[in-house]
Formats: structure tokens, sequence, C-alpha cells
């Protein structure tokens, strides 16, 4: 019984120790060599329903102190996004790209499959660029139709970071929106907040 005791004593230590003394994880610095940080996505990366300079990705660029480029384009859809991905997002040295697609779908009762489908493949055109991709989700109850639980599973297929509700917080207070569905200049602050957390392990000073 004691010498059991000792043995699984001595595992324990030594696991300890190789776990202090492991090395370090290299960080990965995505913004190297003139890399960009692009929103690419429909109007809610565009900034529909307020200011051009109060858009989630203006605003997102003065919390990081870093330029973002706002590739959005009002009313589209994963299948318009992937007809524009390579301009708009390929071309320009992607090294952080910040998705917003798949709200149209959803209103356009487009089905999830096809969204979805179309969306994988935005997806993993941008990370074989080596660029990381940060997806926002979202989530409204009782009439997403599941596909706040999509974005959720692409995130595991893919791992992409995900923002799982781009949303929270927002939706359903009107101080915050302009309209049923677009945020305020200040609903797109909260918006660049959800995105600018979830950066901050992969950008240097945010």
């Amino acid at each position: 019984m004691k010498k059991g005791l000792v043995i699984a004593g001595v595992i324990l230590a030594a696991a300890v120790v190789f776990w202090m003394l492991r090395p370090a994880p290299s960080r990965v610095d995505y913004l190297s060599g003139g890399k960009k940080i692009i929103c690419f996505g429909d109007s809610l990366t565009f900034g529909t329903g307020a200011p051009e300079n109060m858009s989630y990705p203006a605003q997102l660029s003065r919390i990081l102190k870093r330029p973002v480029v706002n590739a959005g384009f009002p009313g589209d859809t994963t299948a318009s996004a992937l007809s524009r991905l390579k301009r708009e997002v390929l071309d320009r040295s992607p090294g952080i790209v910040l998705l917003t697609l798949g709200g149209n779908d959803m209103k356009n009762r487009i089905p999830a499959d096809t969204a979805f489908e179309n969306l994988k493949i935005v997806v993993e055109r941008i990370q074989k660029t080596g660029a990381l991709v940060v997806l926002g989700g979202i989530s409204i109850p009782f009439w997403d139709r599941g596909f706040s639980e999509r974005y959720r599973t692409l995130a595991e297929d893919t791992g992409v970071v995900l923002v799982e509700n781009v949303y929270e917080g927002i939706l359903g207070n009107r101080s915050l929106m302009s309209d049923t569905i677009h945020p305020n200049a200040d609903g797109y602050r909260i918006m660049a907040e959800h995105f600018a957390e979830a950066l901050e392990p992969y950008v240097e000073g945010s």
C-alpha cells in the first residue's frame, strides 16, 4: 500500500515538473509583414444604421489602435460573399479576418446546409493564406432556424475563433438599435468590443 502511494507520488511530482518546464507555446504574429485586419461581411460589417466612422470596424480600429479594413457590403449572402472573396480579402494580404455572414441567408430563408457550405468555403480559403479567422455568430431566439448551433459546429470543424453572438447585449435594446436588425453607433461599439475581446490573445497591445 505504502509502496503504491510512493510510486503515485513520484509520478505526480514528475508530471508537475514536466508541466512547469514545458516550453511556452510560440505566439503567432498574424500581422507581421504588412498583413491586414479585414472585416468581411454584410450590412453588420458595413455599418448600416450608423455614420461611416461609427461602424464596428471603425470602432474596432480605435480600440486596437491599428488600421482595420471595412470590406462589408449590405445585402451580402454567403454566396455573394464568395464571389468577392478573392478581390476583397485574399488579394489584400490578410492577417486576421473577421466574418459576419449568414444573417441575410437566414432572412432570405436560404437552407442552413447551403449557407454553411458556402461559409465553410469562405473560411477555408482564408485559412489557406495563413490568416486567423474570427467568426461572428448570430443568435436570434425563435427565428434563427438553428443557425446559431451551426456557427458553433463550423467553428469546431475549422478551428476558427468564434464570437458566439455578435448581437449579445444589443438586440432588443431600442437604445442600441437603428431598426429591428441593425445596431446604431452605440450598438456597433458593443459589437466592436466583442470582437476586440476575441482578438486579445492574437494582437499585441490589444
